[in-house]
This record gives structure tokens, C-alpha cells and sequence, in this order.
């Protein structure tokens, strides 16, 4: 496969160096993506602000985790999901929701579960979902808003999720404690 280049500030084009500064200030150091994603800065500020845009919504950490790792998990994504179970932590998301969704088994509430299930349903069917699924997602208590915000995720995630598969970015160090691999369905 053909090399990505990953910048840092000094290899990075005029336009990024500023995202990249500011991803450096968030995270005490550039992730691997951000470094991927800089090769365009509008694909970086694009990811930056979707990223931004999501943690504005509705959804409570719990809710967040569960939309990205759940995006996460189904893309088989080597870099996110370790990412995301650091940011989980960061999020104090109690572990055993993390674990669940690394490991695809049963959330501890039926409305995260819920969640999961609609996220997935807009995955797999690329938003073309039923009225029954509709009517699943909000008897379980969300509404047209989290629907949006469920797509809101989707779209970041599969920014992140695609241009980590196709430049193999390398799992970030702090990340690689967390590291993953999709887990293959029994015959």
C-alpha cells in the first residue's frame, strides 16, 4: 500500500500547522491521525470540527462512547478503538460499557444497548433505516435530535475510521495498552 505521509510541525502544509497546534495543546502530544490528516488541512479541520460539533450534543459521555466505538468496532478500526478506550477512560466511562462494546456483548442499560443497535442499524443499512427501527430507538427514550447525532458521529467516524485503514496509521503509544482487533464471528 502506498505510503500516507504523517507530518509534525515542521513537515506539515502552512494551512495545518495551526490545527496541528492545537491538537498538540489538547492532547500534550500530535496523534497519529491528526498527523495523517494534516496532509489536507481541510480534512483535518473537517475531522476537528465534527469532533468538536459531537461533543456538543445531547449525548452524555456514556452515550458518546457508545456511538464512536460502536462506529468503531463494525469498521474494525485497529487505531480507533484503542483511542477511544483511552478517551472513554479520560471520560470516566465505566469500564464495563468499554468492554462490552470492544468485545460486542450486551451493554449494561437497555437504552446504551438501544443505542447501539439503532448506531448500527444506520451503519449497516447507510442510514436507509426501517420505521421499526425508528420506533425501537425512541421507545427507548431518544428522539429526531439524537437520531441527527447519531449521524453527526457517523460522519467523524468514518473520517477517522477510513483514513486510518487506508494509511495504516500506527497505534499511537499511550494508545497501545488499549490495542484491539475485531474479534471473528464463529462458523
Amino acid at each position: 500500500m502506498t505510503d500516507f505521509p504523517s507530518h509534525d510541525l515542521t513537515t506539515a502544509p502552512e494551512a495545518s500547522k495551526p490545527l496541528l497546534e492545537a491538537s498538540k495543546a489538547a492532547f500534550g502530544r500530535l496523534p497519529g491521525l491528526h498527523k495523517v490528516l494534516s496532509e489536507s488541512p481541510q480534512a483535518l479541520e473537517g475531522y476537528q470540527a465534527l469532533h468538536k460539533l459531537f461533543m456538543q450534543t445531547d449525548f452524555n459521555a456514556d452515550e458518546q462512547t457508545v456511538v464512536w466505538q460502536t462506529i468503531n468496532v463494525e469498521h474494525a478500526c485497529h487505531y480507533c478503538v484503542p483511542g477511544h478506550t483511552a478517551i472513554a477512560k479520560m471520560m470516566k466511562v465505566d469500564d464495563a460499557i468499554t468492554e462490552a462494546l470492544r468485545n460486542e456483548t450486551p451493554l449494561p442499560t437497555a437504552k446504551l444497548e438501544a443505542l447501539r443497535t439503532f448506531t448500527l442499524h444506520m451503519v449497516r443499512k447507510r442510514g436507509e433505516v426501517s420505521e421499526d427501527d425508528m420506533a425501537a430507538f425512541f421507545d427507548a427514550g431518544y428522539d429526531h435530535r439524537a437520531v441527527l447525532n447519531v449521524i453527526l458521529g457517523l460522519a467523524q467516524k468514518v473520517m477517522s475510521n477510513y483514513t486510518n485503514h487506508v494509511a495504516q496509521t500506527p497505534v499511537d503509544e499511550p494508545m497501545q495498552k488499549f490495542a484491539w482487533t475485531k474479534a471473528v464471528a464463529a462458523a
